[in-house]
């Protein structure tokens, strides 16, 4: 039975009530040059990641994605944001809808194969590996290899304007993410998945093979953010394998623009380096994995 929640509005804050429970916040008003949308970093114990939860499963690529996590959403399975291109970006990854076959696309995909899937999403199924929408008798799909533009709009109508379908969306999300381990555990699962398959790609375009860790990392962080171009990243590593001088090369690649984010993952990999989790490891390519 599908699950009915109740919004409601404050300010400029919008909350939902699954019914006859209490609220909770879905996201805040905000605007982005134009644009008109919901934010949520609300930082709340039991749904942020911890990457020692999943060191059993996934070894030390629990601890490589930790970094970004902290950059996207301070590790919040539950961050959005649903004012930019994207329309709807959700996730401790912030997994964003726009992309035909992306971080967001895979995420939802498996995601309405969990149990709850009727409860939250009864109007959407996935056939052959593509979510449809069912309406008015029919079943309407809405991704494909070119473009994810119906999902976006059914996530997110507009961006002129916060709507109910935006918050009713959200709401169903956060409320699944923070009751389901399940739901944290697939978010978790594509995120690793994805730093694997990105750094065999990247190793084809940059070279990392016996490149050591943090290089790797800083890849993937500035790859998933989109701040720097290829041939930059490739200008960055030219220094006749000076790994610590790429890493600095590294980190000031869109440091102009995004300061904080920098910051906190230079912070972040400070961090790990001096509890030994990273810094001693290099990419072997064949493998597709690190080795000391």
């Amino acid at each position: 039975m599908a699950i009915l929640f109740k919004l409601s509005r404050d300010g400029n804050n919008y909350y939902a009530a699954p019914f006859g429970k209490p609220r909770f916040l879905v996201g805040k008003r905000t605007t982005y040059q134009d644009n008109v949308g919901l934010y949520n970093l609300a930082k709340v114990a039991g749904t942020l990641y911890q990457p020692e939860d999943y060191v059993a499963q996934y070894g030390n690529w629990a601890h490589f994605i930790a970094p970004t996590a902290a950059c996207e959403s301070n590790g919040s399975f539950f961050c959005l944001n649903t004012y930019d291109r994207a329309k709807f970006t959700f996730g401790f990854m912030q997994y964003a809808a726009h992309v035909p076959n992306g971080d967001f696309v895979q995420f939802f995909r498996r995601l309405l194969a969990q149990p709850g899937a009727l409860e939250y999403f009864p109007d959407l199924q996935v056939i052959n590996n593509r979510i449809f929408l069912y309406r008015n008798g029919q079943m309407i799909q809405l991704e494909n290899n070119q473009t994810t533009q119906p999902l976006m709009d059914y996530f997110n109508p507009s961006l002129s304007e916060v709507e109910d379908a935006e918050i009713l969306n959200a709401a169903r999300l956060i409320h699944w993410a923070t009751e389901s381990a399940a739901h944290r555990d697939l978010q978790v699962a594509i995120a690793i998945e994805q730093a694997r398959n990105n750094l065999r790609l990247y190793h084809r375009r940059y070279n990392l093979d016996r490149a050591p860790d943090r290089i790797c990392l800083a890849i993937c962080d500035i790859r998933h953010q989109g701040r720097a171009r290829s041939e930059q990243i490739i200008q960055a590593l030219n220094t006749g394998g000076n790994y610590d001088r790429a890493f600095v090369n590294l980190l000031s690649l869109g440091k102009e623009h995004y300061p904080a984010r920098v910051n906190t993952l230079r912070n972040e990999i400070t961090r790990l380096t001096g509890t030994g989790l990273m810094g001693a490891m290099v990419y072997n390519p064949s493998r597709g994995d690190f080795e000391a």
